[in-house]
C-alpha cells in the first residue's frame, strides 16, 4: 500500500501525518479513516496497521498527536518497548497527554476531519474514527463532536470512561456513530465494563463493548511487550466487520 507524508493546516500550525491507500486511490474513491496512534505516536508499527487497514480498501490518516512540540517522534523510542522501558518513556510524555485538552483535541480533529474529507483519494461520505490509548478516547470525542460526519468509532485499550459516571455521560453526549470498544483485560474490572455498557445503552447507542481475554494495555502493538497476537487478531475480526457495515465501498 503506498504512503505519503502529509502536512494539515490546523488553527495552531502544521501537523505532520500521514496516509496509507490502496494502490488504485488515484482511480476511484475510498472512505475514509482517522487513526489516532497511540501515546508513543507515529513510529513504524502504526505504519504497518495504517497500511493493513488501507489494504481493506480504505484511505487511512494518522496525524502525530503532539505536532506542537515538535514532528513525529516527539520523544526518542527504542525498537522494541519493554515493560521496563515504558515508566521512563511514559514519564517523558505525562505532560504532553496533561497539554492535549479538550480544546486541543477538538480543534484539531475539526482540522484533521476537514483534511480527509478534502482528500481527491477518499470518499464524500461519513468517515470513521478508530484510536490505541490515548488515542481511542480522541477517537471517541471526535466521533461526539462531529455526529454528521463520523459513521463509526473504535477504541482499544483506550481509557474511555475513567473518569466516572458523569465524564462518560459528557464524553457520550452527542454522539450517533456505531461504536466497538475492546477493552485490555488488565484496563476494567467486569463491574466498570457493565457500567460503560449501561452508559452506552443509555445514550441510545449501537455498540459493542468487551473485554479481550487474557490482554494487557497496548495489545495491539507489537514493538511491545504487552503485544498479544491473538488480541490484534481479535482487533482486526471486529474493526472491519464495523468499518464495512458504516463506510460505503469500503
Amino acid at each position: 500500500m503506498p504512503v505519503q507524508n502529509l502536512s494539515i493546516p490546523t488553527p495552531d500550525g502544521p501537523a505532520d501525518a500521514f496516509a496509507a491507500f490502496p494502490d488504485d486511490a488515484g482511480r476511484q474513491h475510498h472512505p475514509g479513516v482517522l487513526m489516532y496512534p497511540d501515546g508513543f505516536g507515529i513510529r513504524p508499527v502504526v505504519r504497518e496497521m495504517a497500511r493493513e487497514l488501507a489494504g481493506h480498501g480504505y484511505y487511512v490518516l494518522v496525524p502525530n498527536l503532539f505536532y506542537r512540540h515538535g514532528p513525529a517522534p516527539v520523544i526518542g523510542l527504542p525498537g522494541h518497548i519493554t515493560d521496563k522501558d515504558r515508566p521512563a518513556l511514559l514519564a517523558q510524555l505525562m505532560p504532553l497527554i496533561e497539554a492535549h485538552t479538550t480544546e486541543r483535541v477538538l480543534r484539531d480533529a475539526d482540522a484533521y476531519l476537514t483534511f480527509l474529507t478534502d482528500r481527491p483519494e477518499a470518499g464524500p461520505g461519513p468517515v470513521a474514527v478508530t484510536g490505541y490509548c490515548i488515542g481511542g478516547l480522541l477517537a471517541v470525542q471526535t466521533a461526539a463532536a462531529h455526529p454528521g460526519r463520523v459513521a463509526a468509532v473504535a477504541g482499544f485499550h483506550s481509557p474511555v470512561g475513567a473518569g466516572g459516571p458523569g465524564d462518560l455521560r459528557r464524553l457520550l453526549a452527542g454522539l450517533t456513530a456505531r461504536v466497538h470498544l475492546g477493552h485490555a483485560e488488565s484496563d476494567i474490572t467486569p463491574e466498570a465494563l457493565g457500567e460503560l455498557g449501561r452508559a452506552l445503552d443509555a445514550a441510545g447507542l449501537a455498540h459493542t463493548s468487551e473485554i479481550y481475554p487474557g490482554t494487557v494495555h497496548g495489545f495491539t502493538m507489537s514493538d511491545t511487550d504487552a503485544f498479544d497476537p491473538a488480541g490484534l487478531q481479535r482487533h482486526w475480526d471486529r474493526l472491519l466487520p464495523l468499518l464495512a457495515g458504516t463506510l460505503a465501498g469500503g
